[in-house]
């Protein structure tokens, strides 16, 4: 009996091994529209960043600035004043606040919304002890003691495990009608999302990058994350936004114009 279980032992060890071993650093698939994206969560710790820029650029441009390998697009922003509405963190300090952008404050279905614009899902990564691990949550959800946020990009709303869209206010309902909606949620358009899925015992990072040639609902979209297995997941900018480059050798824009849309924020990837 003892022997068996010492075998039985041996086994599950070598097909975790296994599993660990198959994630591969980097995978990108193309189908039907969509950039599936997944990155091996042990490999990308310290090679994944959000950073925010104090001027616009282009997604192509945060790209070749920080000579990543993989640059996306991230939290939203206002074109009219250049200023975050997502919160944003860089190597630990906060590189981009919400809550001094002035035309959030000065706006008054905005200003009385504000504490669900600020608690706008996240994507986090953290450390605690020398140890790194990923979150998809809230803004205001407090890390565990010893442990600090890395970095992060805030976007929303939350996919998986629940749609918050009210409680994000990416709609507003009155007399159990929606009077309002913000990042064309309900709409058929492009999207940029990121969520977590586990590969044995480490996460996998997917991203999912929807272009124009397939547009969804962020209903359509859920559905996807469920069929992919992903056990968290959340959306960034999207619409004109949705941004991709690739090392030299993929370029995805969302506008006519070939250059892509001004943007506030991006993840990056094996960047300097």
């Amino acid at each position: 009996m003892k022997r068996f279980l010492i075998l039985l032992c041996l086994f599950f060890t070598v097909l975790a091994s296994i599993a660990m071993a198959s994630c591969e650093p980097i995978k990108i698939n193309y189908d039907n529209g969509i950039y599936h994206i997944i990155l091996d969560g042990k490999k990308a710790e310290k090679k994944l960043k959000f950073v925010s820029s104090e001027k616009l650029m282009t997604n192509k441009e945060a790209h070749l600035t920080s000579r990543s390998i993989l640059t996306i697009n991230a939290g939203f922003f206002d074109p009219n004043n250049q200023k975050t509405i997502s919160y944003i963190v860089t190597d630990r300090n906060t590189a981009a606040d919400p809550l001094f952008n002035e035309n959030l404050l000065m706006n008054p279905i905005l200003r009385q919304n504000i504490d669900k614009i600020t608690d706008r899902t996240e994507f986090r990564v953290v450390e605690c002890d020398d140890k790194f691990h990923y979150e998809i949550v809230p803004h205001k959800t407090p890390v565990d003691f010893a442990c600090s946020v890395v970095t992060s990009a805030q976007g929303g709303p939350m996919i998986l495990p629940d749609l918050k869209l009210e409680e994000e206010f990416f709609i507003l309902k009155k007399d159990g009608k929606i009077v309002r909606e913000s990042a064309s949620v309900l709409e058929k358009t492009a999207r940029t999302v990121i969520g977590l899925k586990k590969c044995g015992r480490e996460d996998e990072i997917h991203i999912l990058v929807i272009t124009n040639k397939n547009p969804k609902t962020i209903y359509e979209v859920r559905d996807l994350c469920k069929e992919l297995g992903l056990d968290r997941a959340m959306a960034f900018d999207g619409g004109s936004s949705t941004s991709l480059s690739y090392k030299d050798s993929i370029d995805v824009v969302s506008t006519s114009d070939s250059g892509g849309r001004m943007l506030k924020s991006f993840m990056i990837y094996g960047g300097k």
